[in-house]
């Protein structure tokens, strides 16, 4: 039996550093937050170690740091909303530090910056040098468990949307405490996370699978760009699961990537040497993998013995390995990291359906284009989840009957395996037509086997963006496409029948 609950104001589905933001936002409204795991727990929010981008010192500015961003967007930026995220930054930082996030300070009270990958300055605000999510996280949780206008609902999964006849998206089906619950509400929002646990080597939570997008897609929501997938460079090569990160402060720091004779490579990848794009030191990673050389990441000499204080994370990750980064080189590899692409949102996160909002790295906000800029994503959280839970909070619940909907089928363990084994071979870092066509004939029978699971599904999005794009562009590169087109854009996908035929690229 399905229990039915009518909630009169906001549900946020998902608790991550833009759900909360939203859910905070939705004051004096009420917002009841979904969390499959304790708040703070299983979200990408709390493991970021860079920090959040943004013109805070005197020799930057938001135009400075939006160039940068589009740059790094490869051509699929949103100017718009790259001009709304870099001139609302500073005040989000300051908001946060308000709130109680540490960030580390100068003796004159200004925040320390860090320099990383494509930034023209050092403008990534920090926490204890690598800890910036946990803290941030930690400041925000506290608020939002002080906010009487907020529920928080722990082990909660929620399996599909509910929309009424019109298509507007009035409630969402979960799963709390073992009971299929439908909830209705004034206005959904959805923010889910990425999808890099569809793949073998991973950055993100286990949970991270795509499942927002598949849930919306399934509901008739605009796609955009799910074939942009980042892949950051310096996952630490332990054989653990997520996969530990070495942040690319380390290389604004001055560390450098060597081959096993400790020779420094990327300066035949790149310019920009260490501090290339992360999707370029990504393939040139992969290329000297492809060579047979292991990569390490050799900070002796540039952190050497204040790498405990200066990067304490990433100190603790690599002596749980057995490794001593101020005596050791740091093996590494890339790692499914960051979805550019997702469920399309405007400047205030609406999507293409009513009463659905998109926040965080669930969302496609234009911000990101083809590749992005490092540390802006925690930014993104909180600046477009304050404007999705301020809008949201206006809406006017439905009337109207809602259409029965059910969950997607469970995925076995086995085939989630395989899943990701597959995507790290074929969607991965380096793609090829006759690749991608063989994963989509291998998701499709495991449709068959399963159903429609929401990461097969999360899954097929990317193989079927990724096999139309016949470039490369940002994180997107076809070995077999490998020039860029001369004008760029965007893959805009919504739901057709899975039986139709497939047109397939050459």
């Amino acid at each position: 039996m399905t229990d039915q609950v009518h909630f009169d104001g906001v549900l946020v589905i998902g608790a991550g550093l833009a759900g909360l933001t939203a859910a905070l936002a939705a004051a004096p409204r009420r917002a009841l937050v979904l969390s499959p795991v304790p708040l703070g727990e299983g979200c990408a929010s709390s493991w970021a170690q860079g920090g959040m981008a943004a013109a805070l010192a005197d020799d930057d500015n938001p135009a400075l740091h939006a160039a940068d961003t589009m740059a790094a967007g490869a051509g699929l930026c949103d100017a718009p909303a790259v001009a709304i995220l870099t001139r609302e930054g500073p005040a989000a930082v300051r908001a946060l530090a308000a709130l109680g996030a540490p960030f580390d300070r100068a003796a004159d009270g200004a925040f320390v910056q860090s320099l990383e990958a494509a930034h023209s300055r050092a403008r990534v605000a920090r926490v204890g040098g690598d800890g910036a999510g946990l803290a941030i996280m930690r400041a925000v949780i506290a608020k939002v468990r002080s906010s009487e206008h907020i529920e928080v609902r722990e082990g909660a999964r929620v399996r599909a949307l509910i929309q009424d006849v019109s298509g507007r998206v009035v409630g969402a089906l979960a799963e709390i405490d073992g009971q299929t619950v439908e909830i209705r509400a004034a206005a959904v929002i959805l923010a889910t996370g990425g999808l890099g646990g569809l793949y073998a080597v991973t950055t993100n939570p286990p949970l991270a699978r795509g499942e927002g997008l598949a849930m919306a897609w399934q509901a008739g929501a605009e796609t955009v760009d799910p074939e942009f997938v980042q892949f950051h460079p310096t996952a630490i090569d332990t054989g653990a699961d997520p996969a530990p990160l070495a942040t690319e402060a380390l290389r604004g720091e001055g560390a450098r990537l060597v081959d096993g004779l400790g020779r420094p490579f990327m300066d035949r990848f790149h310019p920009a040497g260490d501090l290339a794009p992360r999707d370029v030191v990504a393939r040139a990673i992969a290329a000297e993998t492809a060579r047979g050389e292991r990569v390490f990441l050799d900070t002796r000499s540039t952190v050497g013995d204040a790498f405990a204080e200066h990067f304490p994370a990433v100190f603790a990750a690599c002596r749980a390995a057995g490794l001593d980064p101020r005596v050791d080189p740091i093996a590494v590899k890339p790692a499914a990291h960051y979805h550019m692409g997702g469920v399309g949102a405007d400047e205030q996160a609406r999507t293409s359906l009513e009463g659905l909002f998109a926040v965080g790295e669930a969302a496609s906000s234009g911000v990101h284009g083809a590749n992005r800029l490092a540390s802006n994503s925690l930014l993104e959280a909180v600046v477009f989840g304050r404007r999705a839970g301020e809008t949201a909070r206006e809406a006017a619940a439905s009337n109207s009957p809602a259409i029965p909907v059910r969950g997607g089928s469970a995925l076995p363990t086995d085939a989630l395996l395989a899943l990701r084994r597959q995507m790290t071979a074929h969607a991965g870092v380096t793609r090829t037509a006759s690749g991608l066509s063989g994963l989509l004939d291998w998701i499709d029978g495991q449709t068959r086997l399963h159903g429609r699971a929401l990461p097969l599904l999360a899954a097929r999005l990317v193989a079927d963006a990724a096999l139309a794009r016949r470039e490369s562009r940002g994180a997107h590169f076809r070995s077999d496409f490998p020039a860029s087109l001369d004008h760029g854009a965007h893959s805009r996908v919504r739901l057709v029948p899975l039986a139709a035929p497939r047109t397939r690229a050459a």
